[in-house]
């Protein structure tokens, strides 16, 4: 969800194309499958479109090659920092997605909604939209007249 939701937020602040985003899991599961049919039912919901999305797991090479990865929750951050224990400065572009958020608390999380019923899609959409926001708001100003 959240990959869809970043990208139309970059592109209502004017970075689409600009930035690249992408979405990946910490762990193996689900790889190669479709997104949750709760969660795509959301994005729908909102207007969005999860169709095309396959799950992927993240490879150590990534934080070589990206500027920021976010990380859901406290396994993911940790899961991601041991990945980057011997390149100090990819350590250092690892942050929680709801650090973007200028209303959630330090260290909030955007929990798993998979357990639950529809209501904890929705839920977890509104937490996602909030730091999408804060996330593109926080890189339109970095990148304000930028190429």
């Amino acid at each position: 969800m959240a990959e869809m939701v970043v990208r139309g937020e970059l592109e209502r602040v004017g970075l689409s194309g600009k930035v690249k985003v992408d979405s990946a899991g910490t762990g193996d599961w689900h790889v190669g499958g479709p997104m949750d049919r709760r969660a795509r039912a959301e994005l729908a919901r909102h207007g969005y479109d999860g169709s095309g999305h396959r799950a992927r797991q993240i490879d150590a090479s990534w934080l070589d090659d990206y500027d920021l990865l976010v990380a859901m929750d406290g396994s993911n951050l940790r899961n991601l920092r041991r990945m980057a224990a011997d390149r100090q400065l990819a350590a250092d572009r690892i942050a929680l997605f709801r650090s973007f958020d200028p209303a959630a608390a330090r260290g909030a999380e955007v929990p798993d909604p998979y357990d639950g019923g529809g209501r904890a899609f929705a839920e977890v959409f509104e937490l996602v939209q909030a730091a999408a926001r804060g996330l593109a708001s926080q890189l339109a100003d970095l990148l304000d007249g930028r190429d």
